[in-house]
């Protein structure tokens, strides 16, 4: 099984600035692609950012130019840095990860791990 386990949320006024980390752990797994998601009340969960392996990422519009996304391979953790921050991106956030596990043969099917989700509110 892959944990993961995210930090870093909580309350900031409108235009302040928040890091996300989430950090993977567990044996025996790989991971491809990271990122986050969040769910505002009454709402779907919806993709904030991705971001590959090699490092190629990916941005939901709102986001582009205010959030980026970066991760450490080594660290198996990834980063959400979220500036100019308004009232409409508080949410639940989470980390996501498509994950491998090795099975002692070979690799598994990927599948979606999640972590607990962290509370964003962003008011004055």
């Amino acid at each position: 099984q892959v944990q993961l386990v995210e930090s870093g949320g909580g309350l900031v006024q409108p235009g302040g600035s928040l890091r996300l980390s989430c950090a993977a752990s567990g044996r025996g797994f790989r991971i491809d692609a990271m990122g986050w998601y969040r769910q505002a009340p009454g709402k779907e969960r919806e993709l904030v950012a991705a971001i590959t392996n090699s490092g190629t990422t990916n941005y939901k519009d709102p986001m582009k130019g205010r959030f980026t996304i970066s991760r450490d391979n080594a660290k198996n953790t990834v980063y959400l840095q979220m500036n100019s921050l308004k009232p409409e991106d508080t949410a639940v956030y989470y980390c996501n990860a498509r994950t491998s596990l090795w099975t002692g043969i070979s690799w598994s099917m990927s599948f979606d791990s999640w972590g607990q989700g962290t509370q964003v509110t962003v008011s004055s």
